[in-house]
Parts: C-alpha cells; sequence; structure tokens
C-alpha cells in the first residue's frame, strides 16, 4: 500500500509539518528544503528534528521527499547559476544526512538554455559526480519533467542517461509526476500498464522511488506544467484510482501538489485516495468530497499485523542507500482564512489570495471549469 501525503510548509517548523500529515491522514508529505524562489535557509532546531522524528516513527510514516529549490539549474549556462546549484544541493544533502537520514532528495534537472540537450545532460553529471560521493543516507531523485521550454529530463531515455554517467548510480532514483508525464506524452490514462513497462525497460522500476499526484489543466502532449485538483483535468479520477492500486507501485510515497488553499483540500483528496485503496469506486464530480479526517490504516494506534505489512526500511521501495530509521520533516503554514467584503461577497465564495503551495498550477489562458478554482502558477522553470 502506498504512502500518501502532500506538499507542506516548513516555515512553521518540522515538528509542525509532522502534526498537520497527522491532521490530513497523511503518512508521508514534501517540502522545501530551503526558499524555492531563492535560496535561503532556515537552520533547523535540534530539538525540533527529534520532536518530529517522535511523530514520523509512532504514525509508521513512510519516506519523506525533501524538494530542492526552483533556483536550481545545474546545466545553466551561466557559471554563478551552476556553482549556486552546487553549493544549494551539497549543504541541503548535509542536512538530510545529518538530520532526516533514510529519506530522499528531488530536484528538477534543470533548462539547458539552449546548449542542447547532451550538454546539459554532460553538465547535469558533472555536478551530480561532485555531489554525490559525500552522501550517505539520502537517494537522490531525478524529477520527470513536462518537457517545456528547454527543460532537460523530460523522457526516460534522458533520465537513464544521467543515471548511467554518474559516477555513484546507487544513489541516485526517479520522481515521476502524473501532471509532468502526461503532459511530456506518455499516456498514463490510457496506457498506465504500458508506460511503466517503458519505464522499467527504459530505467527500471527499481529507480523509480517517489510520485507526484497532479491532475493537468492541459491535454495529453501539450508539454505544459499546470497543477489541477485530482479528478478535476485531463487526468481524471480513473487514472488515480489505477495508480494507487496498481502493483508496481506499491509502498511508493506519493505527493500531492494540486492546488489547494487550505489543508482541508489536501485532506480531502488523500481520503478519495484511501477509499480506491479499500476498493471504493470513482467519485461522479471533479474534486474530492470534504474529508471527515483522512482514514489511515497504520498509525499508533493501528493492529501490530498493518505493520508487518510494510517492508522494512532497507526494503522498501528502491532505496539503494543506506537507511537510518525514519525521521522526517514538518510543517503547514495554515493559509488565510477567506475574507468577504461587506455586502458584495456571496456566502462561501473564498479568497483570491490562494494558499502557499508548491509550483505547478498555472492560471490557464481559458476561463477555469466551473466550481473549481485555479491560482496563478508561481513560476517552475530554472533560469
Amino acid at each position: 500500500m502506498p504512502f500518501l501525503g502532500c506538499h507542506l510548509s516548513v516555515s512553521g517548523g518540522f515538528e509542525k509539518m509532522g502534526r498537520d500529515a497527522l491532521s490530513i491522514g497523511a503518512d508521508t508529505f514534501q517540502y522545501f528544503t530551503r526558499n524555492p524562489r531563492g535560496g535561503a535557509v532556515k537552520e533547523a532546531e535540534p530539538a525540533d528534528i527529534a520532536a518530529l522524528r517522535v511523530i514520523l516513527a509512532e504514525g509508521r510514516f513512510g519516506p519523506l521527499v525533501a524538494h530542492g529549490p526552483y533556483t536550481l539549474n545545474p546545466c545553466s549556462a551561466d557559471a554563478k547559476t551552476r556553482d549556486f546549484a552546487l553549493m544549494a544541493m551539497t549543504d541541503d544533502l548535509k542536512r538530510l544526512d545529518e538530520n532526516l537520514p533514510g529519506n530522499l532528495y528531488n530536484f528538477h534537472p534543470g533548462s539547458h538554455v539552449g546548449q542542447g540537450v547532451e550538454k546539459g545532460i554532460e553538465l547535469i553529471v558533472a555536478a551530480l559526480n561532485e555531489i554525490l560521493p559525500g552522501v550517505r543516507h539520502t537517494r537522490v531523485l531525478l524529477e520527470a519533467m513536462s518537457g517545456k521550454g528547454s527543460e532537460v529530463g523530460c523522457t526516460f531515455e534522458q533520465l537513464a542517461e544521467i543515471i548511467s554517467r554518474v559516477s555513484c548510480p546507487e544513489k541516485m532514483g526517479v520522481c515521476l509526476d502524473t501532471c509532468h508525464v502526461y503532459s511530456a506524452g506518455y499516456d498514463i490514462v490510457g496506457d498506465l500498464d504500458g508506460v511503466l513497462e517503458q519505464f522499467d525497460r527504459v530505467i527500471g522500476l527499481k529507480r523509480l522511488c517517489a510520485l507526484h499526484l497532479n491532475d493537468s489543466m492541459t491535454p495529453f502532449g501539450s508539454h505544459k506544467d499546470r497543477h489541477e485538483k485530482l479528478g478535476c483535468g485531463s487526468l481524471g479520477w480513473e487514472a488515480f484510482r489505477r495508480i494507487v492500486t496498481h502493483p508496481a507501485l506499491k509502498d511508493l510515497p506519493m505527493c500531492l501538489e494540486t492546488p489547494q488553499e487550505s489543508l482541508s483540500g489536501w485532506g480531502a483528496e488523500i481520503a478519495q485516495l484511501r477509499s480506491f485503496l479499500a476498493g471504493g469506486g470513482v467519485p461522479d464530480e471533479c474534486g474530492a468530497a470534504p474529508a471527515k479526517t483522512a482514514a489511515r490504516t497504520k498509525g499508533p494506534d493501528a493492529p501490530a499485523a498493518e505493520a508487518q505489512k510494510r517492508p522494512a526500511p532497507e526494503e522498501n521501495c528502491q532505496h539503494g542507500v543506506a537507511e537510518a530509521e525514519n525521521g522526517r520533516p514538518a510543517g503547514q503554514k495554515k493559509p488565510a482564512r477567506a475574507r468577504k467584503k461587506p455586502g458584495t461577497a456571496a456566502a462561501g465564495k473564498t479568497s483570491r489570495k490562494a494558499a502557499r503551495r508548491p509550483a505547478g498550477a498555472e492560471k490557464p489562458s481559458a476561463p477555469a471549469k466551473a466550481g473549481t478554482r485555479t491560482r496563478k502558477k508561481s513560476g517552475d522553470g530554472n533560469r
């Protein structure tokens, strides 16, 4: 059974991320290692990390996903930009090894900005070959991209080429984003089995370590990165039912990056995904019904037999790096409540100020579907 969670804000601290995850029925989560649009990083307090580790152990969490900032571009034509990527990734991985060993570090491979894919791959490999030898307890993941602009990593072949050329391939893995791969031309809606078989031939399923669960505002093969709420986009609920119940994807951490205005939105999506795992059907409407409390099949009060169904950390997924106990981060900054303007706002109308969330959902050029709210994408590209 997969681990389910969403992207949370680290601004409130690591313990808070853990408690927020529990509050929505999650047993994994993703967070940014530093300012996603800059490079500043907040020092972690030992007591905060220790408190999170207790939550993770008692809640039987799966691997966490630490996401590098969007400003990383190890294949930039600009030397200073490449130097920043090298510095930030090295520092991020050192912190993960020390504070939360045994987890995953995900980053966007970058954009070659006119240098060509081969040159981009060459520069990415060069950076990884400087970084990987010092990594001890973290698996480094290349995120599969949608292919917008000059992005590298939008085909399985490009990802495989990077992994095959690094000096420590055993420390590498892949994160598949459902919106990205569908937009890149991999039909996970009509032929999920075929796509996974192709991934296995080209890269190897043993390297698939995490998934980002996002619907898409754009059609198949659009090469655009615009996330949508589950069931409200071009993938639809049936695709996500097949994904979370697919035997080849069991035991993987799956993190939502959908455009929600509050934690409850992700909680509702997690509850729906758990319903699929319990044999539930597909909703008739887009989006997910509000979750009472997303049912969790594990946790401090779960039967011992359920815990035994989980493989030991070193057997879990494809984590080839030596794993320690599942210590992971915590914190979602609670979004501001929607406020009505006196005499103008209709009852139930939400604020246009979107809650902080991972990038990926841009404001589409055409009007959004009735009944759904979208937010302007915060800019996913690399420099």
